[in-house]
């Protein structure tokens, strides 16, 4: 499992010309699945999202997590993180995990975020524009 955090404000997805998921501040998630998920990774990966200390206390140090700032998160199924272009120019998507049993983790992933916080989310495989204003910036890759 491989996400990319980015501290967002604004954050919005649109499918079709209609805005399906937003965050207003919080944390706008790229979420990728391969073949090999481990048991637990679900519940790990959630945790270590929300407790993440990337927004700024009272002396401007990143030292608060989402929970501390009451942020959202705005959550994109994102295949394409597992992308393999060292062979060529045009990438592979082989380590990326099938859409059927993707689509059932990106589920039970947001199902754990949303212990926490709030979650909106894209539609899983539809044609996404998302728009978003990275703060900081800050963007951070974390893998499991």
């Amino acid at each position: 499992m491989k996400v990319i955090v980015q501290k967002c404000e604004n954050a919005k997805v649109i499918v079709d010309n209609k805005v399906v998921g937003k965050c207003d501040f919080g944390l706008m998630l790229l979420v990728g699945f391969t073949y090999e998920e481990k048991t637990g990774v679900l519940e790990k990966m959630a945790r270590k999202i929300v407790n993440l200390r990337i927004f700024e206390d009272e002396n401007n140090v990143m030292n608060k997590s989402l929970l501390d700032v009451g942020g959202t998160i705005l959550s994109v199924s994102q295949f394409t993180l597992y992308a393999d272009s060292s062979k060529s120019n045009r990438p592979s998507y082989i380590k990326a995990l099938n859409g059927e049993e993707a689509n059932i983790l990106y589920d039970k992933f947001n199902e754990e975020l949303r212990k926490y916080t709030n979650v909106e989310t894209g539609i899983f495989g539809a044609d996404m524009k998302v728009d978003f204003t990275n703060l900081g910036p800050t963007t951070i890759i974390l893998e499991m």
